[in-house]
């Protein structure tokens, strides 16, 4: 499904909530969205890791990274892994790496930054907690829309205006 999120905001304003713009699109699908599964974790991607090995059909992961920008949270790897998994995004409240491979990827990808250095794994982070950042709480189970204009978040599926 291609997403426009404009259209889903004149088409919802009293539900949705945007995302305040610093993200910059990585992945090779530039519009995506369902339901979110969160991450919480810094400078440590052991739980994306592990979530990206799950079924991912209808979800988007977001991970809250803390903003930091002294690692990369996602990679080719991961990335691919999503993809084969039917993920349909991935937002990072940080950085990302391998972004010539990650254009190529069918996920769609968004975050902060690139940074070449890898994250170590330590095993620390929580899944499917609520976590804020860019001024919106993302809820699991709630929904998240993104495209080149930005990124948006509802507690209900918003369905694309005719």
């Amino acid at each position: 499904m291609h997403y426009v999120t404009p259209d889903l905001c004149d088409a919802y304003p009293e539900l949705i909530q945007v995302v305040d713009p610093m993200f910059s699109n990585f992945g090779g699908k530039d519009s995506f969205g369902g339901q979110i599964v969160t991450v919480k974790c810094f400078e440590d991607n052991s739980k994306v890791k592990e979530l990206v090995d799950q079924p991912g059909a209808g979800k988007v992961m977001v991970v809250d990274g803390g903003g930091s920008l002294r690692r990369a949270l996602l990679g080719d790897m991961l990335a691919e892994k999503a993809a084969k998994n039917g993920w349909e995004g991935i937002v990072v409240y940080g950085c990302v790496r391998d972004v010539d491979v990650l254009a190529q990827t069918n996920l769609g990808i968004q975050a902060l930054a690139s940074h070449p250095l890898k994250t170590d794994k330590r095993g620390i982070g929580d899944i499917d907690v609520p976590v804020t950042f860019c001024g919106v709480s993302f809820h699991p189970g709630e929904y998240l829309y993104a495209d080149n204009n930005g990124i948006i978040v509802s507690p209900e599926p918003l369905n694309m205006p005719e």
